[in-house]
C-alpha cells in the first residue's frame, strides 16, 4: 500500500513537471512607442521554447478585436526560437496597453505577452530636422568640434534637440570635463517641444596644444545611465601662439611644404590600398617642428620619420587603416592633426577618404 502511495505521488510530481510552463520570452512587454491615429503598429515578441518535448502553439488570444496576432502554426522544437507579433489598428488616441494569451501543450496556464505605446492625433516626423537620436531627446548634431581655438577663447556650439518622448524632460549634459559647461534653455521640455543646450569651452583648462578629445552624454533626465546610445563625441583642437615669428623675424621662419594634404585608403583601382605616404618639407631658414600628430578617429595608423627637419630637409608621413570597420563606425570624418611651428600652418589637416 505504501509502495502504491509513493508511485502514485511520483506520477503526480511527473504530470506537473510536464505541465510547468515551457516558453519563455526576452521580454514579455514591448513598448511600440508612438504611431499615429489609424496607423496600425506591431509589436514583435522574440520567444523560446525551454522544454525538452516538441511545443505546439494552440491558440494566442487578444484581449479585443482592435488587435491582431500571428503565431507560428508549426511545432517548434525544444530549444527553438520563433516569434509571435501583434497588430493594433490605433483607432483610440491615449497611451494603450494590450494584452494576448498564449496557449500551447507546454502549460495548463496560458503565457501573456504586452504591447504598449501611445496614439497621437498627428504623428511628426523629426527626422530631417534633428537626425540623431540619443534616446527620446533628438538632435542636430551627433558630435561637437571647438576648431583653432587660441588660448583665452571660449568658443560656444549651440545643439538643437527636441523631446520626441511623451513625459517632460530636463535635457542635460552628464560627466562635463572641466573645460566644458553646459546651459540647456528651456530647462525643462514637454513632449514634442524645442530647446537648445549650448557648450562653451574654457580653453585656459586645456593645458595641450593639438587635439583634446572627450565623450561626454547627452541626457534626457538628470541621473539617467549613460551609454553608448546618448554618446556625444567632443574634439577641441588648441593652437600654439606664433607671435613670436611677428614682423621681420617671420622671413626666417620654418615653412612646411606638402607634397599632398589628403589621402584615399580603401578599395580603388580594384586595388586594396592600405597604405599611402606624403612628404613634408621645410622651405624656410630655421628647424620647423612638428610637436603634435594626433588622430580625430580610430582605425587610423600614422607614422612620420622625424619631428624636425632642418630647412630644405624632408619627412614621410605615413597613414594606413589599422581598423577598417571601426574607420566605417566612426562619427567624425577620418583626419590626421599636426601641430607645427610653422605660423602659417600651426596646424595642418591631412584629409584621409576611406572606401
Amino acid at each position: 500500500m505504501k509502495r502504491t502511495f509513493i508511485i502514485a505521488t511520483m506520477l503526480c510530481l511527473t504530470a506537473l513537471g510536464t505541465m510547468a510552463q515551457k516558453i519563455i520570452a526576452d521580454d514579455p512587454v514591448v513598448n511600440v512607442g508612438k504611431t499615429g491615429y489609424q496607423v496600425p503598429v506591431t509589436a514583435t515578441f522574440e520567444l523560446k521554447n525551454k522544454g525538452s518535448r516538441h511545443l505546439v502553439i494552440e491558440d494566442v488570444k487578444p484581449d479585443c478585436g482592435c488587435t491582431k496576432v500571428d503565431f507560428p502554426r508549426q511545432g517548434i522544437n525544444a530549444g527553438e526560437k520563433f516569434t509571435i507579433t501583434m497588430t493594433y489598428d490605433a483607432r483610440m488616441l491615449g497611451h494603450f496597453s494590450k494584452q494576448a494569451a498564449v496557449y500551447s501543450n507546454g502549460s495548463r496556464e496560458p503565457f501573456y505577452l504586452t504591447m504598449e505605446g501611445v496614439v497621437l492625433a498627428e504623428l511628426k516626423d523629426y527626422s530631417k530636422t534633428y537626425p540623431y537620436a540619443f534616446g527620446d531627446l533628438l538632435a542636430d548634431v551627433d558630435n561637437v568640434e571647438f576648431d583653432d581655438v587660441n588660448k583665452g577663447e571660449h568658443p560656444e556650439m549651440v545643439i538643437s534637440v527636441v523631446n520626441n518622448g511623451d513625459s517632460v524632460m530636463t535635457p542635460n549634459v552628464l560627466h562635463l570635463p572641466s573645460y566644458l559647461t553646459a546651459q540647456a534653455e528651456p530647462e525643462t521640455l514637454a513632449p514634442g517641444r524645442s530647446g537648445t543646450i549650448t557648450l562653451t569651452l574654457n580653453s585656459e583648462n586645456i593645458h595641450d596644444f593639438g587635439l583634446t578629445q572627450t565623450t561626454v552624454y547627452l541626457a534626457s533626465q538628470l541621473g539617467e545611465k549613460v551609454g553608448s546610445d546618448i554618446e556625444l563625441p567632443v574634439s577641441v583642437v588648441l593652437l600654439p601662439n606664433t607671435l613670436h615669428f611677428e614682423g621681420a623675424r617671420k622671413q626666417y621662419a620654418p615653412r612646411l611644404q606638402l607634397s599632398a594634404d589628403s589621402v584615399v585608403l580603401g578599395r580603388t583601382g580594384g586595388k586594396m590600398l592600405k597604405q599611402e605616404a606624403i612628404t613634408l618639407t621645410n622651405t624656410g631658414r630655421l628647424p620647423l617642428n612638428i610637436s603634435s600628430l594626433q588622430m580625430f578617429t580610430p582605425g587610423l595608423k600614422v607614422t612620420l620619420d622625424r619631428r624636425e627637419l632642418q630647412p630644405q630637409q624632408t619627412a614621410r608621413l605615413k597613414v594606413a587603416i589599422a581598423d577598417r570597420a571601426a574607420l566605417l563606425k566612426a562619427r567624425q570624418r577620418p583626419r590626421v592633426l599636426m601641430i607645427t611651428s610653422d605660423p602659417d600652418h600651426a596646424k595642418v589637416i591631412i584629409k584621409v577618404g576611406v572606401k
